[in-house]
């Protein structure tokens, strides 16, 4: 019985197989993209429980996935996990303004993921997600501020 459906999304065939093979292990159905309009074709098609994005990808990059999934009623509130070689504030304020659930940094742990996935699994209060986004932001704002000051 599965665990949940996910949608695995990088340019990287190593990557969504690292992936797979770790949630599948775990019970989760597992769908892969290798590009943002793939992604999107399928999470309007299939309705994920989860989505794990990367940003770097050719077609559509990931902010441009996730611009329109948050724009797409049927795809709004599907949690997005973030997996990304892009570590900088700037980009972290971005997705977590955006409405990441997760904002995961490359390379990670692939044991992780189905922790991620568990997570996002979870019934969550739109209010504690809404300030968990606030003061992750406020903590990502004052590390560029020290960043600027030193």
């Amino acid at each position: 019985m599965s665990t949940g459906r996910v949608l695995v999304v990088d340019d990287e065939d190593d990557i969504r197989e690292l992936c797979r093979v770790n949630l599948e292990f775990e019970g989760y159905e597992v769908l892969d993209a290798a590009d943002g309009e793939a992604a999107l074709q399928l999470a309007r098609r299939e309705r994920p429980d989860i989505i794990f994005l990367d940003l770097m990808m050719p077609k559509m990059d990931g902010w441009d996935v996730l611009r329109h999934l948050k724009e797409d009623d049927t795809t709004a509130d599907i949690p997005v996990i973030l997996l990304t070689a892009k570590t900088g504030e700037n980009e972290q304020m971005r997705g977590w303004s955006e409405g990441i659930l997760e904002y995961v940094s490359k390379p990670f742990n692939p044991l992780s993921l189905v922790e991620w996935a568990n997570r996002a699994m979870q019934p969550r209060n739109a209010e504690d997600e809404a300030e968990r986004r606030r003061r992750i932001l406020e903590q990502l704002r004052l590390v560029q501020e020290l960043r600027q000051n030193s």
